[in-house]
C-alpha cells in the first residue's frame, strides 16, 4: 500500500515488517529503493513506476543485503543498480538468497521472476561519494552497524533522506554487525541532519517523517538503547536486560533473538566474551 506521496515522492509499506519501498522521480530517472515484499506489492510498485517514468532509466538502489530488502531485485530488468561496497561483496550471498526461497516456499509464493543476489552497476565505496542523475544529486553514506553493507542517501534536491535500517519510528536497533559502528553510524545520521536540508526520513521499517525534532529523537533513542545495553551487560544486570528486551516494538521470538545478538555482540565488543542473555 502507499503510505505516503506527494509531488515526486512515493513511499510503499508492506504488510509485512512494515518494510518501505520509496520511488523517487528524478528529473532525468526514476528511482526504486529496495522494493519488497510480496508478489502483489512489488506489482503495485511496478506500475506506478511505469505510470510516471516516460522513456526516463530507472535506478534501483538497495539499501543494504538482508532478504527483505533485496528481494524484489529482478522485478526492474535493465535498471541500473546502486549498493555499496560490502554489498557487492556480501560473504553470504547464497545464504540470503536461501531465506527468500525458504520464505517462499513456506508461504507457497510464486513469483514471475528469478530470485538473484543484486549485481551492482554503480559501487559505493566511502562516505560524501556523489552520482548525479541528469541535474538531481545523490549522495551516500556508508552505514555499517545493522549490517556490515548499509548504506545511507539524501537525495539533495529533494531533502530526502533514505536511512535503512536505521532511524525507525519503532525499530529499536537490531545489531547484526557492530555495536560500536552502530553507534558511529547514528552520529554520522546526525551530522547528515546538520550537513544536508533534510525535508523528508524514510526509514526501511515503519513511517516517514517530515518533522525534524523527530527525525533527532529516532537517533537519540537508538543511542540511548545501545548505552543502557552495554551498561546492563557490563554489570551484568539480568533485570535491565530483560526490562531492554521488552523495550522492542513488536515483542516476539524474533525481537527476542535480535536483543540476545545485540547483547552477544556488545558483550564481545566491550567485555571480551561471546555469551549471551538467556
Amino acid at each position: 500500500m502507499i503510505q505516503f506521496s506527494i509531488d515526486r515522492i512515493t513511499v510503499f509499506q508492506s504488510a509485512l515488517f512494515q518494510t518501505t519501498s520509496t520511488v523517487i522521480q528524478l528529473n532525468e530517472g526514476v528511482l526504486i529503493v529496495d522494493p519488497n515484499w510480496l508478489p502483489g506489492e512489488i506489482e503495485e510498485i511496478k506500475e506506478h513506476v511505469g505510470k510516471i517514468r516516460g522513456d526516463r532509466p530507472c535506478y534501483l538502489l538497495f539499501t543494504h543485503g538482508d532478504f527483505d530488502h533485496i528481494i524484489g531485485y529482478r522485478a526492474f530488468p535493465g535498471a541500473v543498480t546502486i549498493g555499496s561496497e560490502g554489498l557487492k561483496h556480501h560473504p553470504e550471498k547464497e545464504h540470503k538468497l536461501r531465506l527468500i526461497r525458504d520464505f517462499d516456499a513456506t508461504y507457497y509464493v510464486t513469483r514471475d521472476y528469478p530470485v538473484e543476489f543484486p549485481e551492482l552497476d554503480i559501487v559505493i565505496t566511502g562516505d560524501g561519494q556523489q552520482v548525479p542523475i541528469g541535474g538531481d544529486t545523490l549522495t551516500f553514506y556508508l552505514a555499517p552497524g545493522h549490517t556490515a553493507d548499509g548504506l545511507f542517501t539524501v537525495i539533495d534536491p529533494l531533502g530526502v533522506f533514505v536511512s535503512g535500517d536505521y532511524l525507525s519510528d519503532f525499530e529499536l536497533p537490531f545489531i547484526e554487525d557492530s555495536a560500536r559502528s552502530y553507534e558511529q553510524t547514528l552520529h554520522k545520521a546526525g551530522r547528515i541532519l546538520k550537513e544536508h536540508a533534510v525535508q523528508w526520513l524514510i526509514p526501511g521499517h515503519g513511517q516517514y517523517t517530515a518533522d525534524r525534532p523527530e527525525m533527532e529523537r529516532r537517533a537519540s533513542v537508538a543511542l540511548d538503547h545501545i548505552e543502557r545495553l552495554k551498561q546492563a551487560v557490563l554489570a551484568d544486570d539480568r533485570e535491565a536486560l530483560e526490562r531492554l528486551q521488552q523495550e522492542h516494538g513488536f515483542v516476539s521470538e524474533s525481537t527476542i533473538a535480535s536483543h540476545e545478538e545485540n547483547v552477544g555482540i556488545i558483550r564481545r565488543e566491550y567485555s571480551g566474551t561471546e555469551s549471551g542473555f538467556h
